[in-house]
């Protein structure tokens, strides 16, 4: 069993386990807790009603959080078109040789997007972008010819929703420095999202239960009915 230390075992005792949370009190009580000195990313675990066996069952999709992520960043585009990427806001930008640098182990970069004609040669990044989750993906709009839309969505804080094998989202909504009403946008767009995305042969409850937590800290229960 993990064991935590001090500092976390006394966050846990201002914690009603047996309660959940509105969000606005969450989210207060979660700034309240005292953590570390650098400014940790709060987190949300949504646990979902869904047979993940079932592929038809499995979700994956993205939202853009109306107030980011609360970091830079850093974006790569395979194109041919390098002046239209890196005009729309880019990082990086190129093609052959640029996935040639990447294989020699260059990966200064948080997102990937690839224009459809460049991803014969993108493919040989499998190996090394798959693992990591950076590959270029049509259904997250992350392949594609429009290149400024996706550099501007990356860029204003597009994040991927995707359950693991056991039903359960893990993804962000920002930082614990942000405020209390810009934290409630995004999970209000996050919650809006997985209602559009219930799949229509799932049986009972969708939205099972979510929990917010710090990069370093305990989880909050939180109550979630009125997005149901």
């Amino acid at each position: 069993m993990k064991k935590h230390g001090k500092r976390y075992n006394e966050t846990m005792k201002q914690i009603d386990r047996n309660n959940a949370y509105e969000f606005k009190d969450g989210i207060k009580l979660l700034k309240q807790l005292q953590g570390p000195k650098f400014d940790e990313t709060v987190d949300l675990a949504v646990n979902l009603g869904i047979n993940t066996k079932q592929t038809d069952q499995n979700i994956r999709g993205t939202v853009v959080l109306p107030y980011g992520l609360g970091k830079q960043v850093k974006v790569v585009v395979f194109t041919k078109n390098e002046k239209e990427a890196l005009s729309a806001g880019a990082d990086y930008a190129g093609s052959e040789e640029l996935v040639n640098k990447v294989m020699a182990g260059w990966l200064d970069f948080d997102t990937v997007i690839a224009t459809p004609d460049l991803m014969g040669t993108v493919s040989k990044l499998g190996k090394i972008l798959g693992p990591k989750k950076l590959m270029p993906n049509p259904k997250l709009g992350t392949v594609t010819f429009e290149i400024a839309k996706a550099v501007k969505d990356a860029k204003a804080g597009k994040i991927e929703i995707k359950n693991d094998k056991g039903g359960v989202v893990h993804t962000v909504i920002g930082k614990k420095s942000f405020p209390e009403d810009r934290l409630a946008e995004n999970f209000d767009a996050v919650m809006e999202k997985f209602k559009s995305m219930k799949p229509v042969t799932t049986k009972g409850q969708f939205l099972k239960s979510a929990y917010l937590s710090t990069t370093m800290g305990p989880s909050i229960k939180l109550e979630i009915s009125r997005y149901r």
